[in-house]
C-alpha cells in the first residue's frame, strides 16, 4: 500500500501547486478528477489550472510531465451519471477515462454510484441499468487491466445491497468498490455497522477514499439521518471515529495493495483552524498506521 491524496486538497490556496502539496505531505501519489472536457488538474501550476487528456498525444505529454515531477497518478475519478439524458455520450466519456488511465498506467478509476433517478427507480431497475452501463464500458476496454471501483457515494451508493447486486450482475474481476471510509457513517449507519460493512467489501476493494467524522459519543451507535451535522463533524483521521487501523488491517488481509487516498472534507469547515496542518497530519497518521500493519 501507499498514501495518496485527492486533487481537490492539493489545489487549495495554502499550497503553491499540487506538486508542492505532495512534497509537503511527504507523498508522491495523487488521485485526479477526469473532467467532462477530458482534462485534469495541472500538477505544477497554481490556481487549479488544467491540462488536456483529450488525445493520445496529450496523455503521453502528461505522462512525461508526471515522470519529470516524480508524481504518480494513483487513480482517476469520475462524477458520472448513468441516468444522464444522453446516455451514449456519458458512457463514451467513461470509456475515454478508462483508456486514458490505461495509457498513463493508472491502476484504478473511481466510478460514481449516484444517478439522477436513484430515488425514483426501484432497486432492481437501478442495479440492472447500472450493471448494463458498466458492461458497455468493460466491453470497450477489454484490452486493458484498469480496475473500476464504484464508490459508496450518496444515497444509492451507500446501500450495501445496491453495491453487491451491481457487482454480482456484472461478474467481472475488474469491477469492485472504491471504499470510502467515512461515507457509510455519513449515511447514518451506527459506527459498529460501518466497520462491518467496510470489512464485507474489503475483498472487493479497488481503490479507497480515507476520511473520518467525529460525532458526539452518545450518537455514534445510533441510526442518524443522512449527512447529520456533517459540516460540523467532519474531521481529520486522527480525531475521527473510524478505526483506520482496523480498516487498513482488513484491507491488507483481503489482499489489497493499492493506495490509501486522503479525502479530508473537513478542511473547508469553519471548525478547522489550520486545514493545511490537518492534511499534513493525515499523511503522518497514515504512515504510522501502515508501519503498524506492515
Amino acid at each position: 500500500m501507499h498514501i495518496s491524496v485527492r486533487d481537490y486538497a492539493a489545489v487549495q490556496p495554502f499550497f503553491a501547486t499540487p506538486k508542492a502539496a505532495l512534497d509537503e505531505m511527504g507523498i508522491d501519489a495523487i488521485e485526479l478528477e477526469y473532467f467532462r472536457d477530458r482534462s485534469v488538474y495541472a500538477l505544477d501550476a497554481p490556481g487549479g489550472a488544467k491540462v488536456s487528456l483529450a488525445t493520445p498525444a496529450d496523455i503521453d505529454a502528461f505522462g512525461r510531465k508526471c515522470a519529470q515531477l516524480g508524481v504518480k497518478p494513483s487513480a482517476l475519478l469520475l462524477h458520472n451519471n448513468f441516468a444522464a439524458d444522453d446516455l451514449d455520450a456519458e458512457v463514451d466519456w467513461v470509456i475515454s477515462c478508462i483508456k486514458a488511465a490505461a495509457q498513463l498506467g493508472v491502476r484504478a478509476v473511481r466510478i460514481d454510484a449516484i444517478m439522477s433517478t436513484e430515488r425514483d427507480w426501484p432497486l432492481d431497475k437501478r442495479t440492472q441499468h447500472f450493471a448494463d452501463c458498466i458492461a458497455r464500458v468493460l466491453d470497450a476496454n477489454s484490452g486493458n487491466e484498469v480496475q473500476m471501483g464504484i464508490e459508496n457515494h450518496g444515497f444509492q451508493g451507500n446501500d450495501p445491497e445496491f453495491l453487491d447486486m451491481v457487482i454480482s450482475k456484472v461478474g467481472s474481476p475488474k469491477l469492485g468498490v472504491t471504499i470510502d471510509t467515512g461515507n457509510f457513517y455519513w449515511r447514518g449507519y451506527p459506527l459498529s455497522r460501518v466497520h462491518q460493512i467496510i470489512e464485507h467489501f474489503a475483498p472487493l476493494c479497488k481503490h479507497t477514499h480515507v476520511k473520518s467524522i467525529n460525532y458526539p459519543a452518545n450518537i455514534r451507535e445510533t441510526e442518524r439521518e443522512i449527512g447529520y451535522e456533517y459540516g460540523a463533524c467532519a474531521s481529520g483521521l486522527r480525531e475521527g471515529d473510524i478505526d483506520i487501523l482496523r480498516v487498513v488491517k482488513a484491507l491488507r488481509e483481503a489482499g489489497y495493495n493499492g493506495d490509501l487516498c486522503i479525502e479530508n472534507e473537513s478542511i473547508g469547515g469553519r471548525h478547522i483552524a489550520d486545514p493545511k496542518q490537518v492534511l499534513l497530519d493525515d499523511a503522518a497518521y497514515l504512515r504510522e498506521i501502515m508501519q503498524k500493519t506492515a
